[in-house]
């Protein structure tokens, strides 16, 4: 057994203890709201603590920002009113004539946001098939490209990138490499040790978990020039997020270890359920063998597979969208990363100009029973 009385307590310890808080004049060991906007001066107008205004930074959203920091062994993270406005202020800072390197299935909000920035500001956009290194390398061109911005694994096919050889690839080039991780949190995977520059999350997702808080956070790997634009940009564009929001960001985290690994475990397991279901033309899940990318999963994604998985049904958009609508313990929503299981048809979701497989469903594996969960999408798939 051995002795960890001088240690330092591990990342697990701190997050559910949030950062070991004890009030100095209460006691109390659950961290208070600070609502105020604004702070006092002394008489020499110099400032009580190290806060001026809320815009600029309050201690709720800076124990917040402390303890995801410390998850994702950073330099420093800011917290934004949203994962968009995190994204936004990221986009802020290249400038005209740069260009951005970005997968051609991701997020589809992050992605219109860069194609407009496209359209007014001259930045230019190379997409690249998340699947394939080469066509990635391909799409970073040295002394132009600026930042290269990956998710992995992919919403909402699940393709996972070597985050190890896109750090590579982008530095060699002169860009940084910010990994959009908010499908593998830092329970699971932590791209800064890997390589990436900058790591992003929609907090709205796991890192709260709870479905009631709209946030986002970025978290640099160091210092540099386009970290500090990045911060004068998010003040600029008012993009800072609220000390409720951050209470209850703070009240998630406490549960991520143990929410993240119930939600891995209850996908791998449907996963392997309906891996060779005869309604079904695939199972994407990188936690099984059979995923294309297996095995670079299992390198980067230490902690579990994640609660992501979608389905390919055998059948037109108009059946899938009918076991989508019989679905009975999944509630057919949007979003991801709760307590509770989502699902949706994504194609309905994006829109007209979607380019996700129209047979596709995808889905936020939550905590529940898994037999549950399993004998819902069987029901649901019976009448295809």
């Amino acid at each position: 057994m051995s002795d960890r009385s001088n240690s330092k307590p591990s990342i697990r310890t701190t997050i559910a203890q949030a950062g070991h808080f004890i009030d100095s004049q209460t006691g109390a060991v659950i961290p208070a709201i600070q609502p105020s906007t604004t702070f006092a001066r002394k008489e020499d107008y110099s400032l009580v603590g190290n806060y001026i205004y809320s815009r600029n930074g309050s201690p709720t959203v800076a124990h917040a920002e402390g303890l995801l920091c410390e998850l994702e062994e950073g330099f420093e993270t800011r917290l934004f009113a949203s994962g968009m406005g995190a994204a936004s202020a990221l986009v802020e800072t290249v400038e005209s004539g740069q260009r951005i390197a970005a997968p051609t299935i991701m997020y589809h909000g992050v992605k219109a946001w860069m194609l407009r920035q496209q359209a007014m500001r001259n930045v230019g956009i190379d997409l690249f098939d998340a699947a394939d290194p080469a066509s990635l390398a391909r799409a970073i061109i040295p002394g132009k490209t600026a930042i290269v911005w990956i998710e992995t694994p992919v919403n909402p096919t699940w393709d996972v990138i070597d985050i190890r050889a896109a750090a590579d690839a982008a530095h060699a080039a002169g860009a940084i490499l910010v990994v959009d991780s908010t499908c593998a949190p830092p329970a699971i995977s932590k791209p800064l040790t890997l390589g990436a520059d900058i790591v992003f999350h929609s907090a709205t997702k796991y890192l709260n978990g709870h479905s009631d808080v709209t946030a986002g956070v970025l978290t640099a790997r160091e210092a540099s020039p386009r970290w500090e634009a990045l911060k004068q940009a998010q003040i600029g564009l008012g993009a800072t997020l609220g000390s409720f929001e951050a209470y209850l960001l703070i009240r998630g985290l406490r549960t991520l270890f143990l929410r993240v690994e119930q939600a891995s475990r209850n996908a791998l397991a449907l996963a392997r359920h309906f891996e060779k279901h005869p309604k079904l033309a695939g199972v994407l899940y990188p936690g099984l063998e059979s995923h294309p990318q297996h095995k670079i999963a299992r390198k980067q994604m230490t902690g579990g597979f994640g609660g992501m998985l979608s389905i390919l049904v055998k059948g037109d958009e108009t059946q899938t969208r009918r076991v989508a609508g019989r679905l009975k313990v999944f509630t057919p929503a949007t979003s991801l990363g709760g307590v509770e299981s989502l699902a949706e048809h994504r194609k309905s979701v994006e829109g007209p100009h979607s380019i996700v497989a129209a047979n596709l469903i995808r889905f936020s594996i939550g905590i529940e029973d898994v037999a549950d969960l399993i004998a819902d999408l069987e029901q649901a798939l019976a009448e295809v």
